[in-house]
């Protein structure tokens, strides 16, 4: 199996690593943690409360998320485009109000349940290389520990609190939505809170991951490593290069 799993908390980088690792292998680049925050979207938008556990379970079932590569008219910084039914969400998805309940959306036992089994099935299905790919890289996280814990290569990207929260608090301001530090560090350490001691797949590493500090690193550099890893592991290089490194600050995508 063709699989690399990115777990780690908040701002620590996978989505932004994750998209420069699918694209120099190519692999499909599959952000698991948009569907989670598309139901948070979706119940902000019906005035349904994260709490109302039963509810939320349901939208999550119903609710027909599609992520897909960006078209050529899409050059706004999107790593994927993200639609419920027909209506694009990509960055509606990235607000201060969907961040501040995205951890209790899941931590949801019936969201997770849901959601896993269609991530697995996409996880399986591009692994085998059944899904006009030759691998797959999906990050979040609990991909090592729940959904696809057979992934030969596991990862765990990690940071410290206030390096994450500077991350967001920049990519926040460059794209043009109002922002105070201290709220985003607390909405951060909230997060980690949450996602950490849930009851269904908190976040931890996956046994046998290779945890990467990636404070004080560029992007490429994570990048490079990870690829050398998929070479050892996965027997595979990169089929591209020369992408532009940057600091991680600032990245479309961090989450």
């Amino acid at each position: 199996m063709n699989a690399i799993a990115i777990d780690g908390p908040a701002a620590s980088g996978k989505s932004t690593v994750g998209f420069k690792v699918g694209r120099s292998l190519d692999f499909l680049f599959f952000d698991t943690g948009v569907m989670y925050r598309a139901v948070a979207w979706a119940i902000l938008d019906k005035g349904i409360s994260s709490a109302d556990s039963e509810v939320v379970g349901r939208v999550a079932g119903a609710l027909p998320i599609s992520v897909n590569a960006p078209s050529r008219g899409e050059s706004d910084g999107r790593q994927a485009t993200i639609r419920i039914g027909e209506l694009d969400v990509t960055w509606s998805i990235r607000s201060r109000q969907v961040d501040s309940i995205v951890s209790v959306v899941a931590a949801n036992g019936k969201v997770r349940q849901e959601l896993s089994r269609k991530q697995r099935l996409i996880g399986l299905e591009h692994g085998s290389g059944a899904g006009g790919k030759s691998g797959i890289v999906m990050a979040g996280r609990d991909i090592g520990t729940v959904v696809l814990p057979e992934a030969p290569l596991k990862i765990y990207l990690e940071a410290p609190l206030e390096e994450r929260s500077r991350r967001r608090f920049r990519e926040l301001s460059e794209r043009g939505k109002a922002a105070n530090f201290t709220d985003v560090q607390e909405d951060m350490l909230l997060r980690d809170k949450i996602d950490s001691e849930r009851a269904v797949a908190p976040l931890r590493p996956a046994p046998g991951a290779h945890r990467i500090q990636t404070q004080g690193k560029t992007v490429q550099e994570v990048v490079g490593r990870i690829l050398a890893l998929a070479e050892e592991v996965l027997g595979v290089g990169p089929v591209s290069t020369g992408d532009e490194d940057v600091p991680f600050e600032g990245s479309p995508g961090n989450h």
